[in-house]
């Protein structure tokens, strides 16, 4: 055979085997893109539920609102210093989503005290120091019991009972569970942050939100 038509013969095997390998990516790409448009995270709530606007102060005293945390992804805990139970496993985990967000401006993690008169800013900042917290990435907020509690029940979803009278002793949230809420401040998942699983789950569907 001419070395001419042998080289013909090469390059069309070439070009088909390329071409071959495109149209896959391009069905792949295809089908990734379709699966996720079929299956999207929820949004959860009743119809038109949406996280409301707050005020707290964080761990270095600073003012953080909910203009803060605008077109940002956020994760919503409640816990308190003085835990022993749940509370450290949760904040353990939680260390691994600051980590996989470390270098974007747009993931936040928000944990609320359910015990403001104990947890005073020194200690809500040497909490966070315990726990790595990077400032602006994982932000440790206080404020008055009424306000944080019934952030918790009407806007992050975290509280089963509500909350009609929290001046009262008996009136404690105490729940191994985080909301997700999204940039338009939709809650689009709940999760169990003493469960590795469960976190790895947060990770991913956060990375699948952005």
């Amino acid at each position: 055979m001419p070395a001419k038509k042998q080289t013909r013969i090469v390059h069309k095997i070439n070009a088909f085997f390329l071409l071959a390998i495109i149209t896959g990516l391009l069905i792949f790409l295809g089908v990734m893109i379709f699966s996720r448009k079929q299956n999207p995270l929820p949004v959860l709530g009743e119809p038109g539920h949406i996280v409301g606007s707050f005020s707290f102060t964080d761990q270095d005293g600073r003012k953080i609102t909910d203009r803060d945390v605008r077109e940002k992804v956020r994760v919503a805990e409640y816990f308190f210093t003085s835990c022993k139970s749940i509370c450290p496993v949760m904040n353990t985990n939680l260390k691994q989503v600051q980590a996989a967000f470390k270098n974007r401006n747009d993931v936040i993690i928000l944990s609320h005290t359910v015990d403001p008169l104990t947890d005073s800013l020194p200690r809500l900042k040497q909490y966070a120091e315990q726990m790595d917290a990077i400032a602006g990435k994982w932000e440790f907020l206080t404020g008055s019991k009424l306000s944080l509690y019934k952030m918790a029940e009407q806007s992050y979803l975290l509280s089963a009972d509500s909350i009609t009278d929290v001046t009262e002793a008996t009136a404690f949230i105490h729940t191994q569970y985080v909301s997700l809420v999204d940039k338009q401040n939709r809650i689009r998942g709940f999760y169990d942050a003493t469960d590795k699983k469960q976190i790895e789950k947060l990770i991913a569907d956060i990375k699948s939100m952005l």
